[in-house]
C-alpha cells in the first residue's frame, strides 16, 4: 500500500514536470508591435518608411500602417508569422511578403521596424523592447490647518463640537 501511494506521488509529479516542459515550448506570450518609421543614420544610411503597409497575422488584418505609424498583434510561441502588403510609394502596386521572426523568449513587448527588418539589416538595428511611459500622478500636497474632509478648518468654531451650539 505504502510502496502504492509512492508510485503514485512520482508519477504525478512526473506527469507536471512533462506539462511544465510543454507549455514552455509550446510557448509563452508576446505582443508584437509593429512600426513603420523611418530608420535615421544607421551606419550613414537612412531607411525610409513604407507608404502604407497591411499586417495580416493568423489570416486576421490587424494593422493597416501609414508613415510613422505602429500596430499589433498578440502570439503566442516563438515562431511569429506575418504577412506584410507593402506599398512602398504613393501609386505603386503593393507586394505581399510572408515573413517568419524567431521571438526571444525572455522579452514580453517586442518592437519591430519594418524598413529596417526588410532592409536585411541585424537585429539590432530592426528588434527593440517595449517598454511602457510610466506617467507619475502628481502628489496631493498637504495644506497647513487642513482639518476636516471638506478644508474649512470650521472644527472648534461656532460650538459645533458640542452639538448645536448658540442658534
Amino acid at each position: 500500500m505504502k510502496t502504492r501511494r509512492i508510485l503514485f506521488s512520482l508519477l504525478l509529479a512526473l506527469l507536471l514536470v512533462v506539462i511544465a516542459a510543454a507549455m514552455m515550448v509550446i510557448g509563452r506570450g508576446h505582443t508584437v508591435y509593429f512600426d513603420n518609421k523611418t530608420l535615421e543614420d544607421y551606419q550613414g544610411q537612412e531607411y525610409k518608411a513604407f507608404e502604407k503597409v497591411v499586417v495580416t497575422v493568423k489570416g486576421e488584418e490587424v494593422a493597416k500602417l501609414g508613415k510613422r505609424e505602429r500596430g499589433m498583434s498578440i502570439w503566442i510561441g516563438q515562431n511569429f508569422k506575418m504577412i506584410l502588403e507593402i506599398t512602398e510609394k504613393k501609386g505603386d502596386e503593393p507586394r505581399v511578403q510572408e515573413v517568419s521572426i524567431k521571438l526571444p523568449y525572455s522579452v514580453d513587448g517586442i518592437v519591430i521596424n519594418l524598413p529596417a527588418y526588410l532592409a536585411g539589416l541585424p537585429e539590432e538595428a530592426w528588434f527593440s523592447e517595449f517598454v511602457p511611459a510610466v506617467t507619475e500622478e502628481p502628489a496631493e500636497e498637504e495644506i497647513p490647518g487642513e482639518g476636516d474632509e471638506f478644508g474649512l478648518g470650521l472644527e472648534g468654531e461656532l460650538g459645533l463640537e458640542d452639538g448645536l451650539g448658540d442658534v
